[in-house]
């Protein structure tokens, strides 16, 4: 099924990890770091950096922490 604009990005996984953190190094894509910053498709508030070793914050539990924490209880 092809993906459209109204569906949330599906979360990319990093392209390894070392110290046990994620990393990837591969020219960050829109679809990255829209599936990584804004995506309310992935429960992790925590999600492997676009580019880089670590983490970023989906921003779209910061902002919508009610949501967050009723996803988190399902």
């Amino acid at each position: 099924m092809p993906e459209t604009h109204d569906d949330p990005p599906r979360p990319v996984e990093p392209q390894g990890r070392a110290a046990g953190l994620p990393y990837d190094w591969r020219r960050p894509t829109a679809a990255r770091i829209r599936a990584r910053i804004w995506n309310p498709g992935d429960r992790r508030l925590w999600t492997p950096k676009t580019f880089g070793w670590g983490y970023d914050l989906n921003f779209y539990w910061v902002a919508h922490p009610r949501r967050y924490l009723r996803a988190r209880r399902r």
